[in-house]
């Protein structure tokens, strides 16, 4: 894996995180982000599956620069469903961290067991 060139920021999924975790007790008239939150997981679940299907469809189209904006799109909504769940992108990159070197077969064999 390459390193990131010095323009990209690697800890920004970090701070997103922290961002929206501040966000569950801003004002939703403030924040796009508050307001999503005090919509609640239905709310955020159908903005999850709007932004994935135009993220589908941009792929889909062949399209590179609009596959990155649907793809920072999705992201951004996860973490906010994960912030209303009281989790953070750390307990993702935990998770990732524990499957990182076991086959994705018998990682999958292991949760069905």
């Amino acid at each position: 894996m390459s390193e990131l060139p010095s323009d990209i920021d690697a800890d920004i999924l970090a701070r997103l995180s922290k961002t929206l975790a501040g966000r569950r007790s801003a004002a939703p008239e403030n924040s796009y982000s508050a307001r999503l939150l005090a919509k609640g997981e239905e709310a955020i679940l159908k903005k999850i599956g709007e932004e994935t299907a135009e993220l589908i469809m941009a792929s889909k189209d062949g399209k590179p620069a609009a596959i990155v904006f649907e793809t920072a799109d999705v992201l951004f909504h996860l973490l906010v469903l994960l912030t209303f769940h009281g989790l953070s992108i750390d307990d993702v990159r935990r998770e990732l961290t524990r499957r990182e070197g076991v086959s994705g077969i018998a990682e999958k064999a292991a949760r069905n067991a």
